[in-house]
């Protein structure tokens, strides 16, 4: 029978509500027009449906019950419970038993009885439980619901941590009880009264009365949850921020930071977005109390006689999308000297080397467009005239352009492309370094102009044979055509290079040079492939051959090289047709490279790649022997006509192990000339890391002596929430701990907590030890408490 009556009841759920009013309700009209008056938001004319096992009708006392299963369907909202009772005179649902209400905007209420308008904007509930569509919760001995939007919790907890499945009444990590809740639904704001905060169900703070922002509000005005940190130069810094919500398209975030020693940090960002991009201003200053409390002879100070104490800076970034192809953007810092924005921890502004730039890019299939004028700068404590500050020996590139285009239509076959690079750069100061006292300086950079653009042409094609043999002929051009204004400041010191008698070149300067590089080259891989039952291998032997001209000017000290001055010759690098690392620089002369590739694969998971090789110079003059400007081609084990030997291996295991050898050795006594070792195990709950380098001493580089150096990495979890880890460099050769650290964190769903400490120390200075200290608190839906890093 109970069956029959549910069958029947879902039969006609559809019309319920309406059988209701026609018997119950004869002033239907007038109901319509009280719904529409209490919650405006509800469509005109929407209907409510039900459903339930039983209906009882009581005319007398105009009341409609609804027993059993109970479910009201009313404008996106919806009311479950055993039983329901409507009253006509009252327009009020009273619910009971088991009550769940889940309004219109996801958000879910749990009680044994809720007092309801018809229309879901007022009511009052006993012992509810509230669940918002972002995973929220208020609890409270009762509420009582007004005009739609305005809720008052008596009483009430609110937390953004899930309720434990297996111990629902355990205190959460975090809550908030109050005496009394506000929820403004209009205003979009959460109101305490009367509070305490508790942490692990421990109280541990008062507060008479906050506010904070609707959880379902992603945006509105108030302050920010406030900061701390400490810097020895500094002293403590309270950083206290206010966010203005001005529009749907733009805000203000103005920030004021107190330090004990230094005074008043002021900062101001402003953001706006639009349909195509976006675009930020950030402004900040202080006038700094005690400038001897920094270090002498430093930025910070300011010169003897002469305090640095009002700074400031300006920044902007911006990036638009023109079209879906075509994107415009800047990045640009404005600063009253040179560290400021490094020294106070400007966000976004305060990396050792800020770029400053304008950029136009455009990408459309196979074709890439990149124009932008930027600027370097270096942000460091050192005086400008101390001899090794770098800040004013930076350039301004004005502009550099990058365009590539590779034809849909293949060509021969084949496939052609073409690449341009232009660059103009302008520096006011000589950029040279002295490492070792008895040579020259190297040029880094000269004074004046230089400019560079570069045309290169390539078709190649892969022709596969019958037995699996891949041949690739190629054909490239390039043409150079570059102009240079060097001071005579630079052409001395150019002189001082090829004068010096373990050079050996000729100081050839010119004002203007033109220069080309035509290649034929061929390529050529077999790959053998190899199964058995449990694994399968690739054997790759490869073959290549390039045949050119000589570099142009190879004799001469002549060609700035602003963008190819240091590269590094490994495994990965074997079958590059040109290994410089830039267009300052071509590769000449006939030369072949030889290689032999391995690759596996196993039915447990485990896979493994191998790859050695060497570089032969045949004929004309080898580039990597030509001492340039910078020495780029010295230490690379290209400078003799048979290259070192280089190589590869790795493993990997579906288990998270994995491990890797690389190196470069000696073609005739195959010593070590550069290597590293990399291991690591990522298997819950450990995960650990370890990495040894070897370098050879390079003099002309300013390292007179080998490098070697370990750095271990470690991270233990007890659980998913607490874990630990650390990290330590150590140099071998030095017998110096480079840095260290350490650290502990716990994550959920609703609190975020890091602590960590670490120390670092300069080879020249080892006894000056830097030490920091971070940390982190957050709250989900109520803020950050914390910094990233404080030093002391």
């Amino acid at each position: 029978m109970a069956n029959r009556r549910a069958h029947r009841a879902g039969l006609f759920g559809a019309t319920a509500l309406a059988c209701v009013l026609a018997c119950a309700l004869p002033t239907a009209p007038a109901f319509a027009q009280t719904v529409a008056d209490l919650a405006p938001s509800v469509p005109e004319g929407a209907q409510m449906l039900l459903e339930a096992d039983t209906l009882v009708y009581d005319n007398d006392a105009s009341t409609v019950t609804a027993v059993g299963g109970v479910q009201i369907d009313y404008a996106g909202n919806r009311l479950v419970a055993q039983r329901v009772t409507y009253d006509r005179k009252t327009s009020r649902l009273v619910a009971s038993g088991n009550v769940e209400v889940v309004n219109s905007d996801g958000t879910k209420i749990f009680s044994q009885e809720i007092d309801i308008t018809d229309d879901f904007a007022d009511g009052f509930v006993n012992t509810l439980r509230l669940e918002t569509v972002d995973k929220t919760y208020f609890a409270a001995e009762s509420a009582k619901r007004e005009g739609g939007f305005l809720t008052t919790f008596n009483n009430g907890v609110y937390t953004a941590c899930e309720p434990c499945e297996q111990k629902p009444d355990k205190a959460p990590i975090w809550r908030v009880k109050a005496q009394k809740i506000i929820w403004n639904g209009q205003k979009k704001t959460v109101r305490f009264e009367n509070s305490n905060f508790e942490f692990f169900g421990f109280p541990i703070a008062f507060l008479p009365a906050f506010e904070i922002a609707d959880p379902t509000v992603k945006r509105k005005s108030g302050f920010l949850m406030p900061g701390v940190s400490y810097k020895s130069e500094l002293g403590v810094g309270v950083s206290i921020p206010y966010y203005f919500a001005l529009s749907p398209t733009y805000d203000l975030t103005v920030k004021g930071t107190g330090y004990t020693r230094q005074g008043f940090l002021g900062e101001a960002e402003w953001r706006q977005r639009f349909n195509n991009g976006e675009y930020s201003l950030k402004m900040a200053g202080i006038y700094q109390m005690n400038p001897d409390k920094f270090d002498a002879n430093t930025v910070d100070r300011g010169p003897a006689g002469d305090e640095n104490k009002l700074r400031g800076m300006v920044g902007t970034k911006g990036h638009f999308d023109l079209n879906p192809r075509w994107a415009f953007g800047w990045n640009i810092l404005a600063q009253t000297d040179k560290n400021f924005s490094r020294t106070y921890g400007i966000n976004g502004f305060s990396d050792s080397t800020h770029r400053s730039e304008v950029y136009l890019t455009g990408l459309n299939d196979r074709n890439y467009f990149d124009l932008r004028a930027m600027r370097f700068q270096v942000q460091e404590e050192a005086l400008d005239s101390d001899p090794n500050a770098r800040a004013d020996k930076q350039p301004w590139v004005l502009p550099s352009l990058d365009y590539a285009y590779i034809p849909d239509t293949p060509l021969a076959g084949g496939e052609l492309s073409f690449d341009l690079n232009a660059r103009v750069i302008q520096r006011s100061d000589l950029d040279t370094t002295v490492y070792d006292p008895t040579l020259s300086p190297t040029v880094h950079g000269i004074e004046g102009t230089s400019s560079r653009i570069t045309a290169e042409a390539e078709w190649k094609r892969t022709i596969i044979t019958d037995g699996g043999l891949l041949v690739t002929p190629l054909l490239a051009f390039r043409a150079d055509g570059s102009y240079v204004d060097a001071s005579a400041a630079s052409l001395t010191a150019i002189n001082d290079m090829a004068n010096d008698s373990r050079i050996n070149v000729a100081d050839d300067v010119r004002s203007s040079l033109f220069r080309y590089m035509a290649t034929l080259g061929l390529e050529l891989r077999w790959p053998v492939l190899f199964s058995s039952t449990s694994s399968t291998h690739v054997l790759e032997p490869m073959a290549q051959i390039f045949a050119r001209p000589s570099e142009s000017h190879i004799s001469a000290l002549g060609i700035p090289n602003e963008d190819a001055q240091s590269f590094v010759f490994d495994a990965a690098s074997l079958f590059e047709r040109d290994k410089f690392s830039g267009y300052d620089r071509m590769e000449g002369g006939t030369r072949a490279n030889l290689g032999l590739r391995y690759s596996g694969s196993f039915n447990n998971g485990w896979t493994t790649n191998a790859l050695v090789g060497q570089s032969y110079h045949l004929a004309g003059d080898n580039s990597f022997a030509a001492p340039d400007l910078v020495n780029a081609g010295a230490y690379s084990g290209l400078e003799t006509d048979t290259s070192d030997y280089v190589a590869l291996a790795g493993i990997a295991s579906p288990n998270g192990f994995s491990a890797s050898v690389s190196g470069r050795f000696d073609e005739r006594t195959f010593d070590v000339r550069r290597a590293e070792m990399k291991i690591g195990l990522d298997a819950r709950p450990i995960a650990v890391s370890a990495r040894y380098a070897f370098i050879e001493a390079q003099p002309l580089y300013g390292f007179a002596t080998d490098r070697h150096e370990v750095t271990l990495g470690a991270t233990a979890r007890f659980n998913d929430e607490w874990r630990v880890f650390g990290s330590g460099t150590y140099d071998i050769k030095g017998d110096l701990l480079v840095k260290n650290g350490l650290g502990f964190a716990y994550d959920d769903e609703c609190f975020t907590y890091m602590m960590s400490y670490a120390e670092s120390r300069d080879h020249n200075k080892p006894d000056d030890v830097s030490r920091t200290v971070g940390f982190n608190i957050s709250f989900r839906t109520l803020g950050d408490f914390g910094n990233a890093t404080s030093s002391f």
